[in-house]
């Protein structure tokens, strides 16, 4: 029997959807419109589809949208002073470094000029920690959308083994505290893994996020697994460009219960997250409660 597809893009409709009404609900009882700030450096290509893509989802959902596009010869004390004015700015609530940055630009420096209460990426080192010790924490948006795909799919994950491959700071290291908390029996690999494939095979639920297309065969896959495939590769095929993802899709889709497609899988999820910190955010910094069904 063939995989189910997780259908990232409908679930993230859905959680746009809740997205707006609580964005509607704190303006009507309120009078507060939650601010999300993206600061794009240079004119990297992939980057200005992916900021396209958060301005217009912000501006649909109703919340406020500060584009800042900044050219690629910026310096340093520009860009942190401009971090600093959006740190100050009562009307914005979260604030986004478009990834990469010119190589002149140190990413780290960066990350850590924003204020973790507005820091909705969750990539800033007091939200690391938080998050790495249990505690309230704004989390990275796209292991925070993978971990609600396993939720829609799974009726527990309590008791089952995970495997994640990669170890990044933006996905894997996050991705594995997010299954931990959800007491799920943890093993982190990567691309240098010794005998990766029998490592893969032992997973209930393997999430994937290495940047290698299809890395992981479908008989790597444990059968029955639930595969959360984080990769997003362009490969020419046939002189057509397009998207796969670190799992060889076919293959696996003979084996596992249920897999994310690229695209259409997680991606979508990554900016409904988006979306939902900065709710979340705005909320903590005027102190209310987290909207239901945005909040996790």
């Amino acid at each position: 029997m063939a995989a189910a597809k997780i259908d990232g893009k409908a679930i993230a409709e859905g959680l746009q959807s809740r997205i707006g009404a609580a964005v509607s609900e704190l303006w009507r009882k309120h009078g507060i419109q939650p601010g999300l700030a993206v600061i794009q450096v240079g004119e990297d290509p992939a980057s200005e589809v992916y900021v396209r893509s958060k301005v217009r989802s912000t501006i649909e959902v109703g919340m406020a949208s500060f584009q800042h596009k900044l050219p690629a010869t910026t310096s340093e004390v520009d860009l942190l002073s401009l971090i600093a004015k959006l740190n100050a700015d009562p009307a914005v609530h979260g604030i986004l470094v478009q990834l990469p940055l010119p190589s002149h630009l140190k990413a780290s420096s960066v990350i850590r000029a924003i204020s973790p209460e507005k820091d909705v990426d969750g990539f800033h080192v007091s939200n690391v920690g938080l998050l790495s010790t249990g505690q309230k924490a704004i989390v990275p948006c796209t292991p925070l959308g993978c971990l609600i795909l396993l939720r829609e799919t799974l009726e527990s994950l309590v008791g089952l083994e995970a495997v994640v491959v990669g170890h990044s700071n933006i996905v894997g290291k996050p991705m594995a505290q997010l299954l931990l908390a959800e007491n799920c029996t943890v093993t982190v690999a990567h691309k240098e893994t010794r005998y990766l494939p029998e490592v893969c095979r032992r997973a209930d639920v393997l999430v994937t996020a290495v940047g290698r297309p299809a890395l992981i065969q479908g008989d790597w896959i444990k059968p029955g697994a639930t595969v959360i495939d984080v990769g997003i590769n362009r490969i020419t095929s046939g002189g057509k460009r397009r998207l796969v993802g670190d799992v060889d899709f076919e293959g696996a889709s003979k084996v596992a219960r249920a897999i994310t497609p690229v695209p259409g899988g997680v991606g979508p999820m990554t900016i409904a997250c988006l979306l939902a910190n900065t709710v979340s955010a705005c909320c903590d910094n005027v102190g209310l409660a987290r909207p239901d069904g945005v909040s996790f």
